[in-house]
């Protein structure tokens, strides 16, 4: 019998969905994979930030932290409801079936923005409406998410400190122009986004119908190339020139001898608490319109984070600086609380990314508001027996448990890299030989504590590196991999996972 306060999950990002043309996208086979792991019991579906991405791939890195992928479009769907022509969607860019290849993806993104907006007058005068009324609704980034991204184009992809000054300055003649001249693309843009919110939000009313979670994730910095910050420049700790005066980053430590430099602009805290942190309560009621559980990347970074100055090129000379975490997380409790959108047991629907090097602070601030943290398994087996990563180590339930993430090697690459002395010890731990090691990471991280276990799609599937989604410090070869047959080639991976979460009291019903 299933504990309803056990559940497993699978880490999947759209992207990586097969089907259509460069890039996975929220049609058919998405409704495919709700099914799946409803079929079989699974109640989490993970993903990534579903922003559009940066130059290298990375959708932790987005020109627009409020909108959608718009690679996800799916052009079926659109000829279906009668969107685009039958014409149009020939005519589609296409190719790249197999793997994530962007410029077929941007580009055939870029042609369903011509082709809603061609006919865009001609559509039923209910539709023009459902679309003036969400339009309205979202606002408050809808309209500078469209004048940006035109804006981009235009100014042939430079970053917005380097447009000319009025349009980087966002002087109000120059904003009216750019409506009177580039109108049709602003609504191009516009019908884009709506769209992949009409499709996205179908997706969510499918997988809450079987009782399936969706879990996003929300990066804790914005891009300093972003309209969140052009748009908003004096919540983000830049110059009159828009350079950077304080980036972000972490400090020097065993893995990196000068530290991580991220390049973000970090927040200026004391504008968002005169605003009563209005920017940032809106950002992540947008996220929670999407998703059931939002996962908040870098944590730590409420409580105190890394200021390093804006010119240094590593991370060494940065320093502590306190952030107003619990002062944010009050006032979200209370309008979540308001609005009615916190957990069955009065939580906050988030997990806190605690990974790294935490201090007590952190801990009582992710303890404060009763927010899961997050126990990597591949970090479990350094041969202390008081990791903090092992099963047998976690206190309480209040953790989501991986066997690893979109940044970890695939669990079969990690096998691959250890020594003989390592795989020794994990047996030990295991109780029996390990000869599966992806599956039978899985079977600890099911038989824990957790409340949640997650497992990359890549482990269920016993895929080596060449699956990896992401190698952190590096821009080459990430964040491209896709599934290479149907869906339904999953269905024995998948029935096998639900049959052993099953065991474990996790599962839907």
């Amino acid at each position: 019998m299933s504990d309803p306060n056990r559940s497993c999950g699978v880490l999947l990002h759209p992207t990586s969905l097969p089907g259509t043309a460069g890039c996975g996208s929220f049609g058919a086979a998405a409704r495919d994979w709700i099914d799946l792991l409803l079929r079989q019991g699974v109640g989490v579906w993970q993903l990534l930030p579903l922003a559009p991405t940066d130059g290298t791939g990375s959708p932790y890195s987005s020109p627009s932290g409020s909108a959608l992928n718009p690679w996800l479009i799916d052009a079926d769907d659109l000829l279906a409801a009668g969107l685009i022509s039958s014409a149009e969607h020939a005519d589609l860019p296409g190719g790249g079936y197999s793997h994530l290849v962007p410029s077929t993806a941007a580009a055939r993104a870029a042609a369903v923005a011509v082709a809603l907006g061609r006919h865009w007058s001609e559509q039923p005068r209910e539709r023009q409406q459902l679309f003036a009324d969400w339009r309205r609704s979202q606002a408050f980034w809808l309209v500078d998410h469209c004048r940006f991204m035109v804006l981009r184009r235009r100014q042939q992809g430079r970053p917005w400190w380097e447009w000319p000054g009025p349009l980087a300055q966002r002087q109000g003649r120059a904003l009216r122009q750019l409506e009177a001249e580039h109108g049709p693309e602003l609504l191009d843009e516009a019908l884009l986004q709506w769209q992949l919110h009409h499709q996205w939000a179908q997706l969510k009313r499918r997988a809450r119908a079987g009782g399936l979670r969706l879990v996003g994730d929300l990066p804790f910095y914005v891009a300093h190339d972003s309209v969140d910050v052009w748009c908003r420049r004096c919540l983000f700790s830049l110059g009159l020139d828009g350079q950077l005066q304080q980036q972000s980053g972490v400090p020097p430590d065993y893995f990196a001898a000068t530290g991580q430099l991220w390049g973000t602009p970090v927040y200026r805290w004391w504008r968002h608490r005169l605003s009563g942190f209005r920017w940032w309560l809106k950002r992540l009621e947008l996220q929670l319109d999407l998703f059931d559980l939002l996962r908040l990347d870098h944590f730590r970074a409420l409580e105190s984070y890394w200021s390093v100055p804006g010119a240094d090129t590593t991370a060494e000379h940065g320093h502590w600086r306190p952030s107003p975490g619990q002062a944010l997380l009050a006032r979200l409790d209370r309008r979540c609380r308001r609005q009615g959108r916190l957990l069955p047991d009065g939580r906050l629907p988030l997990i806190a990314e605690d990974l790294g090097v935490i201090t007590p602070e952190v801990e009582a601030l992710r303890d404060r508001f009763l927010l899961p943290g997050m126990k990597i398994l591949q970090f479990a087996f350094d041969g202390n027996d008081d990791n903090s990563y092992l099963p047998a180590n976690y206190k309480g339930e209040r953790w989501v448990v991986y066997t690893g993430t979109h940044d970890n090697a695939t669990t079969e690459g990690w096998w691959q890299s250890l020594d003989d002395d390592s795989r020794s010890r994990i047996g030990n731990l295991v109780g029996h030989p390990v000869t599966s090691p992806s599956w039978q990471l899985l079977e600890l991280a099911l038989a824990s504590r957790a409340e949640l276990a997650v497992v990359p799609l890549q482990d269920l599937l016993h895929l080596d590196d060449g699956a990896r989604f992401n190698t952190p410090g590096t821009v080459e070869g990430n964040w491209s991999w896709r599934l290479q047959g149907p869906i339904e080639e999953l269905e024995g991976a998948l029935q096998g996972y639900g049959a052993i979460a099953a065991r474990y009291g996790r599962g839907v019903g």
